[in-house]
Protein backbone atom coordinates (compact mmCIF):
# COMPACT_ATOMS: atom_id res chain seq x y z
CA UNK A 1 0.00 0.00 0.00
CA UNK A 2 1.35 3.42 -0.96
CA UNK A 3 2.16 5.82 1.85
CA UNK A 4 1.15 9.30 0.75
CA UNK A 5 3.40 12.11 1.91
CA UNK A 6 2.71 15.79 1.40
CA UNK A 7 5.43 18.37 0.77
CA UNK A 8 5.01 22.10 1.01
CA UNK A 9 7.84 22.45 -1.52
CA UNK A 10 5.89 20.41 -4.08
CA UNK A 11 3.74 23.49 -4.64
CA UNK A 12 3.85 25.29 -8.02
CA UNK A 13 7.37 26.50 -8.78
CA UNK A 14 8.55 29.91 -7.70
CA UNK A 15 11.18 31.97 -9.41
CA UNK A 16 14.69 31.21 -8.21
CA UNK A 17 13.62 27.79 -6.95
CA UNK A 18 15.02 25.25 -9.40
CA UNK A 19 15.42 21.56 -8.52
CA UNK A 20 18.77 19.75 -8.43
CA UNK A 21 18.58 15.96 -8.10
CA UNK A 22 21.34 14.06 -6.27
CA UNK A 23 22.01 11.49 -8.97
CA UNK A 24 23.57 8.06 -8.46
CA UNK A 25 22.30 6.65 -11.74
CA UNK A 26 20.26 4.10 -9.78
CA UNK A 27 16.58 3.36 -9.40
CA UNK A 28 15.92 5.43 -6.25
CA UNK A 29 17.24 8.59 -7.90
CA UNK A 30 15.21 7.71 -10.99
CA UNK A 31 12.09 7.15 -8.88
CA UNK A 32 12.56 10.54 -7.21
CA UNK A 33 12.63 12.08 -10.71
CA UNK A 34 9.56 10.04 -11.71
CA UNK A 35 7.48 10.92 -8.64
CA UNK A 36 8.21 14.65 -8.92
CA UNK A 37 7.46 14.77 -12.65
CA UNK A 38 4.23 12.77 -12.27
CA UNK A 39 2.86 14.30 -9.07
CA UNK A 40 4.05 17.91 -9.22
CA UNK A 41 4.22 20.76 -11.74
CA UNK A 42 7.90 21.14 -10.90
CA UNK A 43 10.71 19.67 -12.96
CA UNK A 44 14.25 18.52 -12.27
CA UNK A 45 16.61 21.03 -13.86
CA UNK A 46 20.04 19.53 -13.13
CA UNK A 47 21.73 16.35 -11.88
CA UNK A 48 24.54 16.25 -9.32
CA UNK A 49 26.55 13.05 -9.02
CA UNK A 50 29.50 12.05 -6.81
CA UNK A 51 32.43 10.02 -8.16
CA UNK A 52 35.72 8.87 -6.67
CA UNK A 53 38.82 10.71 -7.83
CA UNK A 54 40.95 7.64 -8.51
CA UNK A 55 38.48 5.49 -10.41
CA UNK A 56 36.01 8.10 -11.70
CA UNK A 57 33.12 5.89 -10.64
CA UNK A 58 29.97 6.60 -8.64
CA UNK A 59 30.51 6.00 -4.94
CA UNK A 60 28.92 2.75 -3.65
CA UNK A 61 27.35 1.92 -7.04
CA UNK A 62 30.63 1.56 -8.93
CA UNK A 63 29.16 3.02 -12.13
CA UNK A 64 31.69 4.71 -14.45
CA UNK A 65 31.17 8.43 -14.95
CA UNK A 66 30.89 7.98 -18.73
CA UNK A 67 27.68 6.01 -18.22
CA UNK A 68 26.28 8.70 -15.93
CA UNK A 69 27.06 11.23 -18.67
CA UNK A 70 25.16 9.09 -21.19
CA UNK A 71 22.19 8.92 -18.80
CA UNK A 72 22.15 12.69 -18.38
CA UNK A 73 22.34 13.16 -22.14
CA UNK A 74 19.45 10.74 -22.69
CA UNK A 75 17.43 12.58 -20.02
CA UNK A 76 18.29 15.96 -21.53
CA UNK A 77 19.64 17.30 -18.23
CA UNK A 78 22.90 19.07 -17.37
CA UNK A 79 25.21 16.98 -15.18
CA UNK A 80 27.39 18.41 -12.41
CA UNK A 81 30.10 16.12 -11.05
CA UNK A 82 31.58 16.21 -7.55
CA UNK A 83 34.87 14.32 -7.13
CA UNK A 84 35.90 12.96 -3.73
CA UNK A 85 38.65 10.64 -2.44
CA UNK A 86 37.60 7.09 -1.50
CA UNK A 87 35.69 7.12 1.82
CA UNK A 88 36.20 10.84 2.42
CA UNK A 89 35.87 12.29 5.92
CA UNK A 90 32.77 14.43 6.42
CA UNK A 91 34.67 17.71 6.27
CA UNK A 92 36.12 16.85 2.85
CA UNK A 93 32.77 15.70 1.47
CA UNK A 94 31.05 18.81 2.78
CA UNK A 95 33.67 21.16 1.32
CA UNK A 96 33.46 19.47 -2.09
CA UNK A 97 29.67 19.63 -2.06
CA UNK A 98 29.73 23.31 -1.20
CA UNK A 99 32.11 23.97 -4.10
CA UNK A 100 29.86 22.20 -6.63
CA UNK A 101 26.50 23.25 -5.23
CA UNK A 102 27.43 26.90 -4.67
CA UNK A 103 27.24 27.96 -8.34
CA UNK A 104 23.93 26.11 -8.75
CA UNK A 105 22.47 27.95 -5.76
CA UNK A 106 23.67 31.25 -7.18
CA UNK A 107 21.80 30.59 -10.42
CA UNK A 108 18.51 29.90 -8.64
CA UNK A 109 18.60 26.12 -8.12
CA UNK A 110 17.77 26.35 -4.44
CA UNK A 111 16.07 22.97 -3.84
CA UNK A 112 18.09 19.75 -3.67
CA UNK A 113 16.17 16.51 -4.20
CA UNK A 114 17.31 13.20 -2.66
CA UNK A 115 15.92 9.71 -3.16
CA UNK A 116 16.23 8.66 0.49
CA UNK A 117 13.56 6.25 1.69
CA UNK A 118 13.56 5.67 5.45
CA UNK A 119 17.02 5.89 7.05
CA UNK A 120 16.52 8.66 9.60
CA UNK A 121 20.21 9.28 10.27
CA UNK A 122 20.98 9.71 6.57
CA UNK A 123 18.11 12.14 6.11
CA UNK A 124 19.01 14.12 9.24
CA UNK A 125 22.63 14.52 8.11
CA UNK A 126 21.61 15.50 4.57
CA UNK A 127 19.02 18.00 5.79
CA UNK A 128 21.44 19.67 8.18
CA UNK A 129 24.18 19.86 5.57
CA UNK A 130 22.00 21.18 2.75
CA UNK A 131 20.36 23.81 4.93
CA UNK A 132 23.77 24.95 6.17
CA UNK A 133 24.74 25.52 2.53
CA UNK A 134 21.59 27.52 1.85
CA UNK A 135 19.63 24.82 0.00
CA UNK A 136 16.11 23.50 0.62
CA UNK A 137 16.11 19.67 0.90
CA UNK A 138 13.27 17.68 -0.65
CA UNK A 139 12.63 13.93 -0.15
CA UNK A 140 9.80 12.86 -2.51
CA UNK A 141 10.17 9.13 -1.70
CA UNK A 142 10.37 9.47 2.06
CA UNK A 143 8.42 6.78 3.94
CA UNK A 144 6.67 5.58 0.80
CA UNK A 145 5.99 1.86 0.63
CA UNK A 146 9.02 0.26 -1.03
CA UNK A 147 7.03 -2.62 -2.54
CA UNK A 148 4.83 -0.03 -4.26
CA UNK A 149 7.90 1.88 -5.43
CA UNK A 150 9.51 -1.27 -6.83
CA UNK A 151 6.36 -2.17 -8.73
CA UNK A 152 5.94 1.39 -9.99
CA UNK A 153 9.48 1.30 -11.33
CA UNK A 154 8.75 -1.86 -13.33
CA UNK A 155 5.25 -0.89 -14.42
CA UNK A 156 6.50 2.44 -15.74
CA UNK A 157 8.87 0.53 -18.01
CA UNK A 158 12.21 1.38 -16.43
CA UNK A 159 15.11 -1.01 -16.96
CA UNK A 160 18.00 -1.41 -14.53
CA UNK A 161 20.95 -3.70 -13.78
CA UNK A 162 22.18 -4.66 -10.30
CA UNK A 163 25.70 -3.20 -10.08
CA UNK A 164 26.70 -3.78 -6.44
CA UNK A 165 25.80 -6.22 -3.68
CA UNK A 166 26.58 -6.24 0.04
CA UNK A 167 27.39 -9.92 0.52
CA UNK A 168 26.52 -9.76 4.23
CA UNK A 169 22.92 -9.12 3.18
CA UNK A 170 22.56 -10.70 -0.26
CA UNK A 171 24.28 -13.47 -2.17
CA UNK A 172 26.76 -12.35 -4.83
CA UNK A 173 24.81 -14.32 -7.46
CA UNK A 174 22.33 -11.41 -7.58
CA UNK A 175 25.06 -9.19 -9.01
CA UNK A 176 24.61 -8.28 -12.67
CA UNK A 177 20.99 -9.41 -12.80
CA UNK A 178 18.27 -7.23 -14.29
CA UNK A 179 16.09 -5.51 -11.70
CA UNK A 180 12.83 -7.18 -12.66
CA UNK A 181 9.98 -9.30 -11.30
CA UNK A 182 12.15 -12.41 -11.13
CA UNK A 183 14.80 -10.51 -9.14
CA UNK A 184 12.20 -9.24 -6.67
CA UNK A 185 10.67 -12.70 -6.28
CA UNK A 186 14.06 -14.22 -5.51
CA UNK A 187 15.02 -11.65 -2.86
CA UNK A 188 15.20 -13.01 0.71
CA UNK A 189 12.42 -11.72 2.94
CA UNK A 190 14.91 -9.72 5.02
CA UNK A 191 16.08 -7.66 2.02
CA UNK A 192 14.06 -4.57 1.12
CA UNK A 193 12.79 -4.58 -2.50
CA UNK A 194 14.42 -1.18 -3.04
CA UNK A 195 17.69 -2.30 -1.44
CA UNK A 196 17.47 0.23 1.37
CA UNK A 197 20.28 -0.23 3.94
CA UNK A 198 22.66 -0.86 1.04
CA UNK A 199 21.87 -4.49 0.22
CA UNK A 200 22.23 -3.73 -3.49
CA UNK A 201 22.56 -0.86 -5.96
CA UNK A 202 21.48 -0.46 -9.57
CA UNK A 203 22.08 1.40 -12.84
CA UNK A 204 19.06 2.56 -14.87
CA UNK A 205 19.52 2.15 -18.61
CA UNK A 206 16.09 3.04 -20.00
CA UNK A 207 12.65 4.37 -19.12
CA UNK A 208 9.93 6.85 -20.10
CA UNK A 209 12.02 10.06 -19.77
CA UNK A 210 14.97 8.65 -21.77
CA UNK A 211 15.35 9.91 -25.34
CA UNK A 212 17.28 6.69 -26.02
CA UNK A 213 18.46 3.66 -24.02
CA UNK A 214 21.94 3.63 -22.49
CA UNK A 215 23.38 0.31 -23.70
CA UNK A 216 25.57 -1.41 -21.11
CA UNK A 217 27.20 -4.74 -20.46
CA UNK A 218 28.77 -6.28 -17.39
CA UNK A 219 32.39 -7.41 -17.22
CA UNK A 220 34.39 -9.10 -14.46
CA UNK A 221 33.22 -8.95 -10.88
CA UNK A 222 35.26 -6.96 -8.39
CA UNK A 223 35.49 -7.23 -4.60
CA UNK A 224 36.17 -4.61 -1.94
CA UNK A 225 35.59 -6.06 1.50
CA UNK A 226 32.03 -7.25 1.76
CA UNK A 227 30.93 -5.21 -1.29
CA UNK A 228 31.02 -6.83 -4.71
CA UNK A 229 30.50 -4.81 -7.86
CA UNK A 230 30.26 -5.66 -11.53
CA UNK A 231 32.42 -3.68 -13.93
CA UNK A 232 29.67 -2.11 -15.97
CA UNK A 233 30.81 -0.65 -19.29
CA UNK A 234 29.15 1.07 -22.21
CA UNK A 235 28.08 -1.20 -25.05
CA UNK A 236 29.19 1.69 -27.28
CA UNK A 237 32.76 0.48 -26.60
CA UNK A 238 33.56 3.36 -24.26
CA UNK A 239 35.58 2.43 -21.15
Amino acid sequence: MQLVTTFDSMAPPRSQDGLVLLWSGGKDAMLAHDVIHSQSPRRIEALLTTVTEEEDRVTMHGTPRVLIEQQADALGLPLHVMRVPPQPPNEVYEARLEAVLGPLLETGNSTVVAGDLFLDDVRAYREQLLRSLGARPLFPLWRRDTEWLAQRFLERGYRATVTAVDTTQLDASFLGRPYDEAFLEDLPDAVDPCGERGAFHTFVSDGPPFARPVPVEGKARETEGRIRTIRLVSAKNES
